[in-house]
């Protein structure tokens, strides 16, 4: 089949969008890649389609789970068998995952990246026939970019071991960061390929405001539909979501603290409706699959116009008219500032956080390497009498750094581990004749036990026990309280992967070069976005495509800046054709109107042209 033969037996269209089709051929005659498309541009297309038409499996590298499974979900709907590997697996969940990948008729295995160097994954490595490595979110992997993650630097590693061409696609990469994205991938030869950022049915609107509450109601009542509106933190969420709801509008909000269960319900409530306007912070929105979104709110100022970009382009995928509205104020210029010092303390102060991390879960120098920290903020900055801040930013640095991988919110899965001799096990008397069972199904499925708590897979024991997961727990805590095993229930937590032994003090390279590029990069993130808010002259849209390098573009006639402008030129077409009367001159409109109406002189123009007022005598 053709490529459109494709699209069409499975997506039911007839035709590529802009870009999608040329990305396509690449792909197909074995080129390396870079995709730039806007939010909505249909990223996914340009690497399923391919890897339809070429045998073996597509390794789709990306960080988001929630689009992981959002994606394998849809193509498992077409008939297209997709599979995924992310955090909160545990072992046997991965080690059958990635034997359906090597060993079943699967065409995408979903993969974060932070698991391409796991020992697991090495070993099936060799037997997994890969078409293409796709790499989404591309622009994690430039340290110049807004979002940088360390761990996809692994990526490059990986085409040293797999013959396969790269995908690479991001919605977000300013000129520097396509250079280095390709850079990174270890590209055969640069091959970039960019979409025209317009989105002509979507007007940017600037508010400068000190009741946004009132502004938020105005959008929410004045234009109809679904919307998003971004707020800077949870509780913030929470609050603007009650105020609206008061204000009789349906609304929810969502954030990362909230459970998965809570998290998916709301999700799937906005998406068929139920819910008419999401209240969230930036956890919300990736790989949502939402067209009709008619406006987005951003209630507080973003740090960077990457994420401003992206979070604005969920409004209007369908091609309808929307909206994306920011409100602002000296509040938020403020708040960008204290950010920006937050986000980059010493590298003294960052050094003595990575010590007190490993001092605090009682890590010695040189060991650590590969322990998973269940790690509590606040419980950390009490021990230590330190502001949460200024240890937060440290700690994502030093991620940044290559030295430990920090996730927020994620879930724990059970861990058990025997504390009973092995040899004494078996003499030992149990109240309920099932605990034997359980322990001799734990000890087939899962080796270590003995040695540390490990995470097991609560339903895939109950199954083995013939028990439900509520019963394998009463079980389990049974069997902790006769002091059997360790047993740490299921949980959610941030929590930190140490990747080295701990070094020694002095020792824990935090480059100082980068550090200051980093941080500048970081403020002239900031000011270009306080620039954007402040801007009175140029249109929204062509001040955004010119910040990602697009300079050709015409002005959009629909933001708040064109539509101010055309209101001005209206005013003075009215007061032309009020005051000119024949006969009359140039310099007698001059003296009428002076030198600061700019414009006059084409606005003059088309009034004689179309003949509504008469022509100038020389």
């Amino acid at each position: 089949m053709t490529p459109k033969e494709v699209l069409k037996t499975y997506w039911g269209y007839e035709g590529f969008r802009p870009m999608q089709e040329r990305i396509i051929d690449e792909a197909l005659a074995g080129r390396d890649v870079l995709g730039i498309l806007p939010t909505g541009g249909g990223k996914s297309v340009c690497f399923q389609v391919p890897a339809l038409m070429k045998d073996g499996i597509a390794l789709v590298v990306t960080p988001l789970i929630a689009l992981m499974k959002d994606q394998v979900q849809n193509l498992s709907a077409r008939g297209i068998r997709a599979i995924a590997v992310h955090a909160g697996m545990n072992r046997h969940e991965v080690d059958l995952a990635l034997n359906n990948a090597a060993y079943g008729d699967y065409k995408f295995l979903y993969l974060s990246p932070e698991r391409l160097q796991t020992r697991l994954f090495q070993r099936y490595l060799p037997v997994l026939d890969i078409s293409f490595i796709v790499v989404d979110e591309a622009h994690c992997i430039s340290q110049w970019g807004y979002d940088f993650r360390p761990e996809y630097l692994q990526v490059g590693q990986l085409r040293r071991m797999v013959d396969a061409p790269v995908i690479a696609l991001t919605a977000t990469a300013t000129p520097v960061v396509a250079e280095d994205i390709m850079a990174r991938l270890e590209f055969k030869e640069k091959n970039l390929l960019k979409s025209g950022f317009e989105r002509p049915n979507l007007s940017y609107i600037v508010r400068n405001c000190e009741d946004k509450a009132g502004q938020l109601l105005s959008v929410c009542n004045g234009v109809p539909g679904t919307g998003i509106v971004y707020v800077r933190n949870r509780k913030k969420a929470e609050e603007t979501a009650q105020m609206l709801h008061v204000a009789g509008i349906s609304a929810s909000y969502y954030h990362a603290g909230l459970s998965t269960a809570a998290r998916a319900l709301r999700q799937e409530d906005w998406k068929a409706g139920r819910i008419r306007v999401m209240v969230c912070t930036n956890a919300f929105g990736m790989g949502i699959d939402k067209a009709d979104v008619r406006f987005v709110v951003h209630f507080d100022l973003p740090d960077s116009p990457e994420a401003y970009f992206q979070e604005a382009g969920r409004a209007g995928r369908d091609g309808a008219p929307s909206y994306a509205v920011l409100l602002w104020n000296d509040g938020d210029r403020r708040r960008l500032s204290q950010i920006e010092k937050a986000s980059f303390p010493s590298l003294e102060y960052i050094e003595d956080i990575y010590h007190k991390v490993h001092i605090f879960h009682e890590i010695p120098y040189d060991t650590g390497k590969g322990r998973q920290l269940k790690f509590d903020l606040a419980a950390f900055c009490r021990h230590f009498h330190l502001q949460q801040a200024a240890v937060f930013y440290a700690i994502k640095y030093i991620e940044r750094e290559g030295h430990w991988t920090f996730n927020e919110d994620l879930e724990i899965q059970t861990r058990v581990q025997i504390t009973v001799d092995r040899t004494d096990l078996y003499g030992t008397e149990l109240p309920d004749a099932r605990m034997v069972s359980l322990l001799e199904t734990l000890m087939r499925s899962y080796t270590g036990l003995f040695s540390y708590p490990v995470s097991i897979d609560e339903e895939y024991i109950a199954g083995k026990c013939g028990t439900t997961v509520s019963q394998l727990r009463q079980l389990l805590y049974g069997l902790s309280v006769n002091h059997v095993i360790k047993y740490i229930p299921a949980d959610r937590a941030d929590v930190i992967y140490i990747l080295h032994d701990r070094l020694h003090k002095g020792n824990v390279n935090l480059s100082p070069k980068r550090y200051e590029m980093l941080r500048s990069a970081f403020h002239e993130r900031v000011e270009t976005m306080l620039s954007y808010a402040a801007e009175q002259e140029e249109c929204r849209s062509r001040f955004l495509l010119r910040y990602f390098g697009q300079e050709e573009s015409g002005d959009c006639g629909h933001c708040d800046i064109c539509r101010g402008k055309a209101r001005d030129l209206r005013d003075l077409a009215s007061r032309l054709k009020a005051s000119v009367k024949a006969p009359y001159t140039l310099d007698d409109v001059r003296t009428a109107f002076g030198t600061a109406d700019t414009g006059w002189m084409d606005v003059l123009r088309d009034l004689i042209d179309r003949g509504e007022v008469p022509p100038y005598e020389y």
